[in-house]
C-alpha cells in the first residue's frame, strides 16, 4: 500500500505554502505502510515562532481551497512544534531547536521519501 493520490496532492500543497513562507528543510515519507492513521507525514522547519504560525496559516489556507481542513490541531499556543492533522497527511511544523532534538527523520527513514515539487530557495 502506498500513498492515496489525495494524500500526495495535499502533501505538495502544504510543501509550496510551506516554502512560500520560507519554511526549510521541509521532508516528506510515506507513512502508510507503517501507521494506519496517516498517509503522509512532512516535516518543516521554522527559525522562530512567529514563522512557526505564518507556515501553520499559510498551510491552512492553501489546504482549504483544496476542500481540506485540519481534523486535529495541536501546539498552537506554544508555537514551538504545531502538529496539523489531515487524516491523509500530518504535518508537522518545528522550531529549529525542537526539529534538532526530536529529529523526526530518524525515526522514519526507512520510509519512502517523497519528493517535493518546491524550491526553499526564494
Amino acid at each position: 500500500m502506498t500513498a492515496t493520490d489525495h494524500a500526495l496532492q495535499l502533501t505538495q500543497a502544504a510543501a509550496a505554502a510551506a516554502a512560500d513562507k520560507l519554511g526549510t528543510d521541509l521532508v516528506a515519507f510515506d507513512v502508510s505502510e507503517q501507521l494506519a492513521i496517516t498517509d503522509v507525514f512532512l516535516i518543516v522547519t521554522a527559525a522562530n515562532e512567529p514563522q512557526v504560525g505564518a507556515i501553520v496559516d499559510g498551510i491552512e489556507e492553501a489546504l482549504r481551497e483544496l476542500d481540506a481542513k485540519p481534523v486535529r490541531r495541536e501546539g498552537d499556543r506554544e508555537q514551538r512544534w504545531v502538529l496539523l492533522d489531515y487524516l491523509d497527511l500530518v504535518v508537522h511544523i518545528q522550531h529549529n531547536d525542537e526539529r534538532r532534538l526530536y529529529a523526526l527523520e530518524r525515526l522514519w527513514h526507512d520510509c519512502p521519501a517523497i519528493p517535493l515539487l518546491v524550491d526553499e530557495r526564494r
